[in-house]
């Protein structure tokens, strides 16, 4: 890794129970959410989140996964779930790092195709310049950089972290 780091293990499982905590506050009165991780560290990040939802509340929640090619977001996108399994429902779309917003709003567009219920989307690191107009309703870190700047996630079991380079 060549860069610094911008959070911890530490801070990342305190903004994760966060945004868990958020995600609860603004559907405590739903029967079931579905958290919708972007494959790769979105799908993990999603996963952390779900976790500590199950131990805080008595939601039903439920995982699945958003197949997206990120180099090329118009190709076929696909879940680990059947568009009845959330249709009327309210789903959350997680990923890591909001970067140009390109993930993300086609994360977002896939799923305007089935009536939801509510749809929200959260991010561990939310960068302040994008290409779209997608914003995080949830986000651990919100952080201006330059478009030269790039921030990765890193997702290890006792020790995780997120840095700029």
């Amino acid at each position: 890794m060549n860069g610094s780091i911008i959070l911890t293990n530490e801070q990342i499982q305190n903004k994760t129970r966060r945004i868990a905590y958020q995600i609860y506050e603004n559907n405590y009165n739903e029967n079931e959410i579905i958290i919708a991780g972007i494959n790769g560290n979105g799908y993990i990040f999603a996963q952390k989140i779900t976790t500590i939802l199950k131990t805080i509340s008595k939601l039903k929640v439920t995982l699945c996964e958003v197949k997206i090619d990120k180099r090329n977001p118009l190709n076929k996108i696909t879940t680990t779930l059947e568009p009845d399994s959330y249709k009327n429902k309210s789903l959350i779309l997680v990923d890591d790092v909001l970067n140009s917003g390109t993930t993300l709003m086609y994360g977002v567009k896939y799923f305007l195709e089935v009536p939801l219920k509510r749809f929200n989307t959260a991010v561990l690191v939310n960068r302040n310049h994008k290409k779209y107009p997608v914003k995080a309703d949830f986000k651990g870190l919100s952080l201006s950089t330059s478009m030269r700047e790039h921030v990765s996630v890193v997702f290890e079991d006792k020790n995780s972290y997120a840095f700029l380079e």
